[in-house]
């Protein structure tokens, strides 16, 4: 039996015996037919959304419109997506130059000349505003709403506009639940401030803040208020298969299209399990989800779901743009145990950008007894600081490790498949 795990821009083959090995499982996605005209789709669901007018008629006496688009992290097929957007918005009177396409970088940096023609095309870059999101900069920021206390502030670009549209792509979130929908605002055109709540340790560790959970999860709640607060008339939402082709549009109603969108991709990406694996051999999804260390854990987040508490995670990831967030890679380095992490940034008024993420890894950290990691870009000094074995050799090392781990999943797909195990936890 081989199984191709993606890695960087290519793959890594393993293999074994299945016969001798009987209680592999390869847990993979339902696959999806592929839209054979992704264009002509999302004109379609312009013309005919879920839960509200076509955008045409929504656009019609609008003298202002603004595009929400995902960075360049995230591989939503704007080059098809955004011209029936585009036009359609013209066509109902929108002028040009009064639309904006404001990238929503959330925490991220901004995108470089290079990257915008990549994300939207060329003609598109190169003929309407583009705009990054910053969120330390206090002068875009407006403040729209109160939660649990907490302001929060979003782009006055996009809360001025008179009609907002957001895209983005259906998948997986470990917060969220899936992404898509009004995470476009939330936490994409946030505040810095904003985020030290969304993304705070008590965010985090609330126990219904999971993947695939939209109902009694808090973070989805946020967005669904802070979306309701500042408006978003219209959303665009995608869903992707393996290699990255688009199964699925769904536009419309900022609530119930994002809805019956993750409807289906749940019927596709959940696997349920009826117990935790002893070892769990997963990817960070290829690029440009393992473009660095810091997108890549999304592979182990979905990994701890899966595996025996002091179980064994395989993991590999191309990482050939290095670590990536140096504020994750130096948190992680300083604090450099779960229990240290807790004792300092449990409290509010320690928070500091990314501490998410490396919440998130000692979550898995604490699940696996040992995580062996293998990236071709990495070098075993820059990984091991991460409390990562690094292994350069996953065929040899998953051979050595199946005789003591006879429940093992293979999860070639990593981030973009959700195993959950539904019975209580041996």
């Amino acid at each position: 039996m081989t199984v191709d795990l993606p890695c960087g821009r290519g793959s890594l083959p393993l293999t074994w015996d299945p016969q001798r090995f009987p209680r592999v499982q390869v847990l993979e996605t339902v696959p999806a037919p592929p839209l054979p005209d992704l264009h002509g789709a999302v004109a379609r669901a312009l013309r005919r959304p879920i839960g509200t007018a076509p955008l045409a008629e929504l656009a019609r006496g609008r003298r202002s419109a603004c595009v929400v688009v995902s960075d360049a992290t995230r591989p939503v097929p704007n080059r098809e997506i955004l011209p029936p957007v585009l036009e359609t918005l013209e066509a109902a009177g929108v002028p040009r130059d009064a639309i904006t396409l404001l990238i929503a970088t959330g925490m991220h940096r901004a995108s470089t000349p290079g990257e915008r023609v990549d994300l939207l095309g060329r003609e598109v870059a190169e003929r309407y505003r583009v705009v990054d999101h910053d969120c330390r900069d206090r002068s875009i920021l407006r403040r729209v709403a109160l939660v649990d206390g907490v302001p929060v502030e979003i782009n006055r670009l996009y809360c001025a506009a008179e009609l907002r549209i957001l895209t983005g792509l259906l998948e997986p979130h470990g917060f969220a639940g899936y992404s898509g929908g009004g995470k476009a605002i939330l936490p994409g055109l946030a505040s810095f401030e904003t985020m030290t709540h969304m993304h705070g340790f008590a965010m985090v560790a609330h126990p219904g803040v999971d993947v695939a959970r939209l109902d009694g999860n808090p973070f989805r709640d946020h967005i669904d208020a802070v979306s309701r607060a500042v408006g978003a008339e219209f959303i665009v939402n995608v869903a992707l298969d393996r290699e990255r082709r688009a199964t699925g549009v769904f536009a419309g109603h900022v609530r119930e299209a994002h809805r019956a969108g993750c409807r289906l991709v749940e019927q596709h990406v959940v696997v349920r399990m009826t117990e935790p694996a002893d070892l769990v051999v997963t990817s960070g999804g290829g690029f440009p989800y393992d473009a660095t260390l810091y997108q890549a854990t999304k592979g182990l987040f979905a990994a701890r779901h899966l595996v025996r508490k002091g179980g064994t995670i395989l993991f590999v990831a191309g990482c050939e743009e290095g670590l990536g967030s140096g504020s994750f890679a130096n948190l992680v380095r300083s604090v450099g145990t779960p229990e240290a992490f807790r004792a300092r940034y449990r409290d509010p008024a320690n928070f500091v950008i990314d501490q998410w993420a490396v919440q998130a890894y000692f979550q898995v950290r604490e699940r696996a007894g040992r995580i062996l990691f293998h990236s071709p870009h990495l070098t075993r000094d820059a990984v091991e600081p991460f409390g990562l074995s690094a292994t350069d050799d996953p065929s040899a090392e998953l051979a050595r490790l199946l005789p003591s781990h006879p429940r093992t999943c293979v999860v070639p797909e990593g981030p973009h498949l959700v195993g959950l195990v539904e019975q209580g936890d041996p």
